[in-house]
């Protein structure tokens, strides 16, 4: 499941990949258009698996590889300033 979320600052695409054992993905991405706000729940996997995050150019990383975050609660990056 992929979404992209549109603001000044730029497009994030985020896309929740189930494993093997979930295969159960639950998205509340539900219509285009739809307006959602910072730090609002986007969805869950069943079981696990794994979120990949892609950022406009220009963001600055506040995590490193390896790093343990929690949803709503760890700030990942820093977008660029709006053009």
């Amino acid at each position: 499941m992929s979404v992209v979320v549109e603001g000044s600052r730029g497009a994030i695409l985020y896309r929740q990949i189930a494993g093997f054992v979930a295969r159960r993905i639950v998205s509340y991405a539900t219509e285009v258009g739809k307006e959602v706000e910072q730090n609002s729940k986007c969805g869950f996997i069943k079981f696990g698996s794994r979120v990949d995050i892609f950022l406009p150019l220009g963001s600055k990383i506040d995590v490193a590889l390896g790093d343990k975050v929690t949803g709503s609660q760890t700030i990942l990056a820093h977008l660029p300033e709006s053009k």
